[in-house]
């Protein structure tokens, strides 16, 4: 469940553990009742004269997602975040509330392709691996990039690198089913 904070001209928001500064999103657009945030709410110091921080994305290719991904190698900021990084990669967030969420979206439109362990360059690649999934995206050689490769974003030759691969369905910007 996703939820908008408000502190003075700052808007948060906040998916899971994770929180995520948005300068997308204006003041304007909060409603009278979205919950303030305070530092205690945020677990980060308030500091109004701070820089906000945009979120890098991809360019919404293929090419862009891969280097997306290349460019972070060691980044571990995204554990625990697999579905962000990954639509972060393809230029986009907040689209999916989980790997399997989007991997059962992905089925339901006929784009999955369970099983399927030869996923194209830039494809998306799915796992079983908790009630959330995880989700990367395939190299076209039979590897994938993907948050949680020893930590970090990183790079695995193997799809069976994290077990209970699912399949893979086409790469793209992701949309929802709305």
């Amino acid at each position: 469940m996703k939820k908008l904070f408000r502190t003075g001209a700052r808007i948060f928001l906040t998916c899971a553990s994770a929180l995520i500064v948005s300068t997308a999103v204006s003041p304007a657009t909060a409603s009278a009742h979205t919950p303030v945030a305070t530092a205690a709410d945020t677990s980060m110091p308030q500091n109004d004269d701070a820089p906000l921080h945009t979120l890098e994305s991809g360019d919404g290719t293929a090419q862009g997602a891969i280097e997306w991904y290349q460019a972070r190698i060691g980044d571990t900021s995204y554990e625990g975040m697999c579905e962000m990084a990954a639509e972060n990669a393809y230029g986009t967030t907040g689209v999916w509330p989980s790997a399997i969420a989007h991997w059962e979206g992905a089925k339901s439109v006929g784009k999955a392709h369970v099983g399927d362990t030869n996923p194209p360059f830039g494809a998306f690649v799915y796992w079983n691996t908790s009630v959330y999934g995880h989700v990367g995206i395939a190299d076209g050689n039979g590897g994938f990039y993907a948050s949680s490769v020893n930590g970090a974003i990183g790079h695995s030759s193997d799809l069976s690198y994290y077990g209970n691969y699912l399949g893979w369905s086409p790469g793209q910007v992701p949309q929802s089913l709305k």
